[in-house]
């Protein structure tokens, strides 16, 4: 994984905040917060929380007497999100989930959405959810799955390669949609120390108004963005346009719908 991979900074957050929010993660957040909404008292620990979308889901299906200190590797992410959530129980603090600053058994449950697939040390992240959560607490995160049932983003990556073709930049088939075996994260989180893991297949699907939104966010709202810039800085716009067209294509002049495919993970201490 390159240092692009993880980089979410200059104006990506606003631009994933306002785009990739409603269109991705949103109604993943409302499913990860009624997982969780048996916790009544206690705390919850969030990893790589980005723009605070899911936090923002916690604090609203949560009692406000459950404290929740919600973490993220960038602060320019955990700076937007502490603009969009002001909340006496909610707590934001820069933190790698990999070496976290919390000490042990201090966490009723720990709770990730889309963010394990950017940890360069997948095991260690784990070990660290697994040390932080009390006896009988839950560790639930959420990936995606293939790219191929995630159909507007693969549209993004296909064109975005064809469009480049002598370096197709692979950061969705690498990072967002490159963990989606249930076997090898099954294995993994077991091999990290919980007995008891859960998978299962969460279908969503959200509506854009347009193709431009979409393209403007899977293009620009991500690491993505980071690469096509690298390749061709003066083309983002450009590209950015013909992902747009792409969308069009498929969905015509109707709301684009994506129809969305994840794995929602539980493991329990």
């Amino acid at each position: 994984m390159g240092a692009t991979d993880t980089a979410f900074a200059g104006s990506i957050p606003a631009i994933y905040e306002r785009y990739m929010g409603p269109l991705l993660f949103e109604p993943y957040a409302e499913d990860l917060a009624e997982r969780l909404k048996d916790i009544t008292q206690g705390r919850i620990l969030e990893t790589a929380a980005g723009t605070g979308i899911a936090t923002r889901a916690l604090a609203k299906a949560l009692p406000p007497q459950v404290e929740i200190v919600a973490t993220d590797l960038n602060q320019p992410m955990l700076d937007h999100a502490a603009e969009r959530l002001q909340a006496p129980n909610v707590t934001w603090r820069q933190a790698d989930a990999q070496r976290l600053p919390f000490e042990d058994t201090s966490f009723d449950a720990v709770a990730c959405q889309f963010g394990v697939m950017f940890f360069p040390d997948k095991l260690a992240g784990y070990r660290e959810a697994l040390r932080v959560l009390k006896p009988g607490g839950r560790f639930l995160f959420s990936v995606w799955d293939t790219l191929d049932r995630n159909e507007v983003s693969r549209i993004v990556s296909d064109t975005v390669g064809k469009l480049l073709p002598d370096d197709p930049p692979r950061f969705y088939e690498r990072v967002p949609f490159g963990y989606s075996d249930p076997d090898r994260i099954r294995g993994e989180v077991q091999q990290a120390g919980f007995e008891n893991v859960e998978i299962v297949v969460v279908e969503k699907v959200a509506r854009a108004s347009s193709s431009r939104d979409p393209a403007i966010g899977l293009c620009q709202g991500t690491p993505l963005r980071s690469e096509i810039e690298a390749r061709a800085p003066e083309r983002l716009e450009e590209i950015t346009d013909r992902v747009a067209d792409a969308l069009a294509a498929r969905f015509g002049s109707s709301p684009v719908e994506n129809r969305m495919s994840a794995l929602t993970v539980t493991a329990w201490r």
